[in-house]
């Protein structure tokens, strides 16, 4: 099997080859955003969405991104078309660029891209059909007045703790409360429950990534006649809920059915989730930008 072609910086080397400096700032200090970004059926899924959702976190960390959002677009594709990426799993990254040792992103003259078109498989099969279980991380998501959460910077080590803690317990993720006790989000998913009917998601303000899945699954939601509000819920809402799902880029809709030894609902994935998984593959199927023309 040929090797994947890693964009960097405009060029293109095999994935052995593929290398950023020990100087980049990315690297040393984590300062610098991405986007993770699925491809189906040869169309890049909500691609204009993900390039938007770039720039603002670069705007937000003060970082010029040395592309165009359309010249950004056609590296995406390009890097897609180069390793005959038709369903995959792309991984965007801008970092601060070489630097010295300091912290000073003045020393830093230009930002680096980096584009990796390749495959992922976050969560095996038959989780989708029976369900997931979690637990809650005793890690606290970054307080919001610290870190914006819809900045998707490289410093990904407050979720890193909390992996840890489900790797620990055996199980594929882990939720994670604010410093109120308020749910937020998982390592690496947005977070709904249902109950009585009604779908509720946390806002964005109390520590969430305002996940593009996660506006798509409203969205969805929505059309489907189901009322979806984004409100604060608290761990006594979620062991009590119908229903509760996962939403993300890697992941796309999947159910949880218990959350730290509460059994969620009947303990299956549940009828409006399962509902939501298979409306969510229909729509991702013959939507996004062509990757071949």
């Amino acid at each position: 099997m040929e090797e994947r072609l890693i964009y960097i910086d405009g060029d293109y080397y095999n994935k052995s080859e593929a290398k950023v400096s020990v100087f980049d700032h990315g690297f040393l200090y984590g300062d610098g955003i991405f986007e993770g970004i699925r491809a189906y059926n040869g169309r890049i899924f909500k691609c204009k969405e993900h390039i938007d959702r770039l720039y603002q976190g670069a705007k937000a960390i003060d970082l010029n991104i040395p592309l165009s959002k359309t010249e950004m677009t056609e590296a995406l594709l390009e890097t897609c078309r180069k390793n005959n990426i038709k369903d995959g799993y792309i991984r965007l990254i801008v970092s601060r660029g070489i630097g010295d040792l300091g912290l000073s992103p003045a020393k830093c003259p230009k930002a680096s891209v980096v584009i990796i078109a390749d495959s992922i498989v976050l969560y095996p099969a038959e989780m989708y059909e029976k369900g997931m279980k979690v637990i809650t991380a005793s890690t606290r998501r970054n307080n919001p007045a610290s870190l914006d959460p819809q900045i998707k910077s490289l410093n990904y080590l407050n979720n890193i703790l909390a992996k840890i803690e489900a790797n620990r317990a055996g199980v594929p993720e882990a939720i994670m409360l604010n410093t109120m006790g308020v749910v937020c989000e998982c390592t690496g998913d947005n977070i709904f429950i249902i109950k009585d009917n009604v779908i509720y998601t946390p806002p964005i303000y109390v520590g969430a990534l305002d996940g593009i899945t996660r506006a798509v699954a409203i969205e969805l939601a929505e059309k489907m006649g189901y009322k979806v509000i984004e409100k604060e819920f608290t761990l006594f809402n979620l062991y009590n809920a119908d229903e509760c799902f996962f939403t993300g880029t890697a992941a796309e809709v999947i159910g949880v059915t218990e959350v730290d030894g509460r059994v969620i609902g009947d303990g299956v994935a549940g009828k409006i989730t399962r509902k939501l998984m298979d409306v969510f593959k229909e729509y991702a199927s013959d939507q996004g930008e062509p990757i071949y023309s």
